[in-house]
């Protein structure tokens, strides 16, 4: 089964993602990850994607759409996948789309809604694991030792992109360019829409309720 996750940075594509794959039992990306990916290989394209992400600007549509059909096209996604966080907009939607004929096409797009103010308060306080990702909230869920990670002990950072003089400028980006999709995806009878502002597990369960 292909799905994608859509909806505004910090609506929690991440953390459902993760327990999608593991119901649905294949694998799963986010589009950041795979930038940051190609940054650790030294690529020029992960280079270059990073320029942006750090202002909080979304990276020019050659590069994503290149990063992420390499990563479909792996065998390792030949039983499906999940995405989190691709497409961005319109165009990229129509070269996904293209991409995936020969592989049946996509079978859901699953829509996390969650309001403004809700998204600035998540962002803002957002912390990250340096070496294994594992995500944080200043308030809502802090490491047990500040600046270290439970999991692995590496370093408890925010990115740059999750800054609060950032975060207006992802949110601003994502209405402007991102909302289109949820009316691309419906019109092809595609999207199912779950209310972001529960607990984890509410949301959780509202989306595997969709595909299963």
């Amino acid at each position: 089964m292909k799905v994608i996750l859509l909806g505004p940075p910090g609506a929690g594509k991440g953390t459902q993602a993760v327990r999608i794959a593991e119901v649905l039992k294949v694998t799963r990306a986010a589009s950041g990850d795979l930038f940051r990916e190609n940054l650790s290989k030294g690529t020029e394209l992960g280079k270059l994607a990073q320029t942006y992400m750090s202002r909080g600007i979304l990276v020019p549509d050659d590069v994503t759409i290149g990063m992420v059909n390499a990563w479909i096209n792996a065998k390792e996604q030949a039983g499906g996948f999940v995405l989190d966080g691709f497409p961005r907009n319109l165009h990229q939607a129509e070269a996904f789309e293209k991409q995936l004929d020969g592989k049946g096409g996509l079978d859901k797009a699953l829509y996390i809604n969650v309001s403004k103010d809700e998204l600035v308060r998540r962002l803002s306080g957002r912390l990250t694991c340096r070496n294994c990702q594992t995500p944080y909230h200043i308030s809502i869920s802090p490491p047990k030792e500040e600046g270290e990670c439970d999991r692995c002990g590496g370093e408890v950072y925010q990115r740059a992109d999750d800054k609060p003089e950032v975060v207006e400028t992802r949110i601003r980006v994502y209405l402007s360019e991102t909302s289109p999709l949820v009316d691309f995806y419906r019109e092809a009878g595609l999207l199912a829409e779950v209310n972001g502002e529960g607990t984890i597990e509410e949301v959780g369960d509202a989306l595997i309720a969709e595909i299963t």
